[in-house]
């Protein structure tokens, strides 16, 4: 007898598992049941589903598979950082985050194997990009860290932001059908404004989000308010320059009325000067927005070093004059290299590019 090629079971909407079940001789309403494990209750396995029928257990296993994601090594920081390496069902390897503050959780989740866009400042813009992660494996990232922060912390997760491996307007259906799941009631039910989607900005797919009518809250990984500048940093901004991005977020304002962040490094001898702060205040006045000055974590021996305490006073000083909103932020997790920029999968589970 010929093996039944199995299935991925979340691959399938809860209509399609309707239509499965039915064909099946099955009632409907099993469909809703199974629906509920996997989403709203996260189970591994189909043995778990106790209000299922052993037979009909069988008949799915029989049909399906349930690729969920396996935590292969967990990281722990002296500053309370969680860092996660993620194992595929693959084999591919990604790393998620939970960063414990006093008020809040977030887990920092990844959205691709790897990544494609080449920033000269990410340890991560090393790594091949291998695929798009599927709905499923951006949501199990997500379940892993909320049930960390319940056993290590005795707290529920509050945040989550698309701040990990990847570009997540590279893989924009399948992050945003996590997201979906992530914010229904009959999955984690989380609301839409605890999460952050933070890009490079692609200015078409800002619009499309726009377009949308997400409700989720828009980061931009900016560094610079400056072409000359910026495409040395991110060399998609010769594709995507300033002008550009600009007025794409000038539509998502116009849409949303949501103001976005903006995510900045002040490297030393690179954007540390009074020209490069006043050109991001006068960037930042396109749209209402606040700026996040974050500290640089080194990724080797290279060419950005952290900028001077003087220079970041200098930026607040210069941002908070023109009535802008700036915060320092002192990253987390360096000593496990968990912080913005370090994610590379040192543990042998990367594939470098030569």
């Amino acid at each position: 007898m010929e093996e039944i090629q199995k299935r991925d079971i979340r691959k399938l909407s809860l209509s399609e598992l309707e239509e499965f079940f039915l064909s099946q001789g099955e009632k409907k309403f099993r469909a809703k049941q199974v629906y509920e494990w996997l989403w709203n209750k996260s189970l591994k396995n189909f043995d778990d589903m106790s209000n299922i029928s052993l037979s009909t257990r069988e008949m799915l296993k029989t049909h399906f598979s349930i690729n969920h994601i396996h935590v292969d090594l967990m990281q722990h920081s002296t500053d309370g950082t969680i860092k996660n390496a993620v194992k595929l069902y693959d084999e591919k390897i990604v790393e998620s985050v939970l960063i414990p503050t006093s008020k809040r959780i977030t887990a920092c989740v990844s959205s691709q194997v790897g990544c494609s866009l080449d920033c000269n400042f990410c340890a991560t813009a090393r790594l091949k990009r291998m695929r798009n992660l599927n709905p499923d494996e951006i949501y199990d990232q997500v379940v892993a860290i909320k049930e960390e922060a319940d056993t290590y912390f005795q707290r529920p997760l509050t945040n989550i932001v698309f701040m990990g491996m990847g570009e997540p307007l590279l893989n924009y259906n399948n992050v945003i059908e996590a997201i979906d799941k992530i914010t229904s009631p009959d999955g984690l039910g989380m609301a839409a404004r605890r999460i952050t989607l933070s890009t490079v900005g692609i200015p078409k797919m800002i619009k499309k989000m726009a377009d949308d009518e997400v409700k989720f809250n828009l980061a931009i990984s900016l560094h610079s308010a400056i072409n000359e500048t910026r495409s040395r940093l991110m060399p998609i901004n010769d594709k995507s320059p300033l002008e550009e991005l600009g007025e794409s977020l000038k539509y998502w304002y116009q849409k949303t009325k949501r103001k976005v962040t903006y995510e900045y490094v002040i490297w030393d001898g690179v954007n540390d000067d009074e020209r490069h702060a006043l050109a991001l205040a006068k960037f930042c006045k396109l749209i209402p927005s606040k700026v996040n000055i974050i500290q640089y974590n080194p990724i080797d021996e290279g060419e950005f070093r952290q900028a001077s305490q003087e220079a970041v006073d200098m930026y607040v000083r210069v941002l908070e004059s023109q009535g802008i909103i700036a915060k320092v932020r002192k990253s987390r997790g360096q000593d496990i290299d968990a912080a913005c920029g370090q994610l590379a999968n040192k543990n042998e589970v990367g594939e470098l590019t030569k």
